[in-house]
């Protein structure tokens, strides 16, 4: 299989980090939806990032339905999702939030980078960064239960999509996300980096 995008992105970083830790092959190749737009264009024409292409040339998108079908080849040791049913639905909102603030924290560097500052409107701004920072508020509570993993004794998808939303809004943003407002957040981010899942695809 070939993972498509890069891994400044939150969303490609998450499939490759979580492909590393299920143990599942492929092949990373980091195309830019920006400046490599016709390359990318020609392997999927919707350039959206991540896109996965399977063995038999399936081209899938968007990292979640990407990591469902890495849960179903991955051995039962090497699943990313908590077994029992209250830690899934905690996992699920810890996902959740982690998700709301890379969204957040895009719409504003889109805003910023990509629109002319005579039409980027203010309010909006305002609104899209107070969910940014009422998200990490939340995951912060959220994260600060525990002491090392979310979940267990290794990283799972909860960790995983926390610590890479994290260390990307920080080097988005890093006058609006700042790790000592967010300590629990920087400690998990800080432990994740420190892996070789992450090592092994850094933030770039």
């Amino acid at each position: 299989m070939k993972l498509i995008g890069m891994l400044d992105s939150p969303y490609v970083r998450r499939v490759a980090v979580s492909f590393h830790l299920q143990d599942i092959a492929f092949e990373h190749q980091p195309l830019s939806v920006f400046s490599a737009f016709d390359t990318f264009a020609a392997i999927n024409p919707v350039v959206k990032a991540p896109t996965l292409i399977t063995d038999d040339g399936t081209a899938l998108m968007d990292s979640g339905l990407i990591l469902e079908l890495g849960e179903r080849l991955a051995n039962p040791d090497r699943k990313l999702t908590p077994s029992g049913l209250d830690a899934f639905v905690r996992a699920q909102r810890v996902i959740g939030l982690a998700l709301a603030a890379s969204e957040k924290t895009v719409q504003i560097v889109y805003e910023h980078n990509l629109r002319p500052a005579e039409r980027q409107h203010e309010p909006w701004i305002d609104r899209v960064q107070g969910q940014l920072t009422a998200a990490y508020r939340l995951l912060e509570v959220e994260v600060r239960q525990s002491d090392a993993w979310l979940f267990g004794n290794r990283p799972l998808q909860a960790d995983i999509t926390s610590a890479i939303a994290f260390r990307f809004s920080r080097e988005m943003l890093p006058d609006i996300i700042t790790a000592e407002a967010h300590p629990a957040l920087a400690a998990l981010s800080s432990r994740a980096e420190a892996t070789a899942a992450f090592g092994t695809f850094p933030f770039s």
